[in-house]
């Protein structure tokens, strides 16, 4: 089998063994394969990764290799699975850190000790490895055990706390939030990492805390309170300055059509005078509630219903372009469907073709960073369970058939066997 790749990336001579599941962990392994790591995912075929049971599935689903989200989260990745309770699988994984430059788990602390996995135990093995360990709440500390997955995190870091409307509780994001912005947090660190490998020959244990991630994306909220004693909750669509709204209009509002919103954002006289332009409503220079910007922050729930009812009598990127034109911060909000035909994301070539081979054509994402030279690319979908057993072992371990053939008689190699 030979790599699928094209075009030379710049991780190109860098090699990962993730040993990571469901998605914080995994997704920083599709982070390095965009740019041309060869990136080995471990995982067990009879304790399946909760990521492939996960929604959405593919057509066909649900099934051991439908989950989209799995193969979201795997993308660009070969698959070896391997009981790890076994001497002789634990000998395989040993091969694997010989070759690999990162180590990526994602476990409850501890874990990996009791396999002899632990940083400690691989740094003597090979001195310059790099672990990145993705947990809750980092290695150390009273609350280093507990586990949970995105919404926990949210909670924990405070940021729910900022996302809903004064007369309800936190929400949140409907996603696993942390899930997705964590992992840049992580490679940020093990690229950091790689360049004091390559000037110092030492490896380091990478220890991320999701929590503490996360709290960092906050915002002026921590400013706030550290600046000021003051604790802020929950404004909607407000951008607050302390006790008061900072500028108005800033909110979505509705535009023709069903569920359809745009963004608009003034922060000048002269921004505001453009929307009245537009909209149509000079009248609104004269009023006296919305007159300056104090006088629009004071009376911004009034502000808001009025505007609402002039855009909703506009197509929205029609009054985006026309508000833009006029030197306005104006977006449509676009839903899954429309960002698959924005031209934008179009012209970048966001979106890529790829074969599956359980369920056939589909379109990937790049990441959303362009390097001149060596852009992101994707090496392959997603494997499905067990893909790559063979490939892994016989040509990127160099075992020999007979040897591939007695580590699946001791059970170490895994195939799955479920339906």
């Amino acid at each position: 089998m030979a790599d699928e790749r094209k075009t030379p990336g710049v991780l190109d001579e860098v090699n990962v063994l993730d040993m990571s599941w469901v998605a914080a962990g995994p997704l920083c392994g599709v982070l390095f394969a965009y740019y041309g790591a060869t990136v080995v995912k471990v995982e067990s075929a009879v304790r399946v990764d909760l990521a492939r049971g996960s929604p959405p599935n593919a057509p066909g689903g649900p099934g051991i290799n439908k989950s989209s989200y799995y193969g979201a989260a795997n993308l660009g990745k070969y698959n070896l699975c391997l009981d790890l309770n076994n001497a002789r699988g634990r000998e395989v994984i040993g091969r694997l850190v010989d070759w690999a430059d990162i180590v990526i788990e994602g476990f409850t602390p501890g874990t990996m000790a009791k396999w002899g996995l632990d940083y400690e135990s691989l740094r003597k093995r090979k001195s310059d490895i790099i672990m990145l360990s993705l947990t809750l709440q980092g290695q150390t500390g009273p609350h280093a055990q507990l586990r949970g997955y995105g919404l926990q995190v949210q909670g924990m870091s405070g940021m729910s706390t900022l996302i809903g409307w004064p007369d309800g509780p936190p929400t949140g994001v409907t996603l696993a939030y942390p899930d997705y912005v964590v992992p840049m947090f992580a490679a940020y660190a093990t690229i950091a990492a790689l360049d004091h490998r390559d000037r110092t020959g030492e490896g380091q244990h990478i220890d991320v805390s999701q929590m503490e991630a996360l709290t960092n994306m906050t915002g002026p909220a921590m400013l706030d309170y550290v600046v000021n004693d003051r604790v802020q909750l929950r404004e909607g669509n407000r951008l607050m300055a302390g006790d008061s709204p900072a500028t108005a209009p800033h909110g979505v509002y509705p535009t023709k059509g069903d569920d359809r919103w745009i963004a608009i954002a003034a922060f000048s006289q002269e921004e505001w005078q453009a929307i009245c332009r537009v909209l149509g409503r000079d009248d609104w220079l004269s009023d006296p509630r919305f007159a300056g910007e104090a006088d629009r922050c004071q009376n911004d729930a009034d502000l808001d219903a009025a505007i609402a009812e002039e855009t909703r009598k506009f197509e929205g990127r029609p009054l985006m372009e026309q508000l833009q034109k006029e030197g306005v911060a104006a977006g449509v909000v676009l839903d899954q469907e429309q960002l698959f035909a924005d031209p934008q994301l179009i012209h970048r070539g966001h979106f890529v073709p790829v074969v599956h081979g359980d369920w056939g054509d589909y379109q990937a994402e790049l990441f959303g960073v362009r390097l001149s030279e060596t852009p992101p690319v994707v090496q392959r979908p997603a494997p499905c369970i067990a893909e790559h057993n063979e490939f892994v072992l016989r040509e990127i371990l160099g075992y020999a058939q007979e040897d591939v053939d007695q580590l699946v008689a001791d059970g170490a190699v895994e195939f799955y066997g479920g339906d």
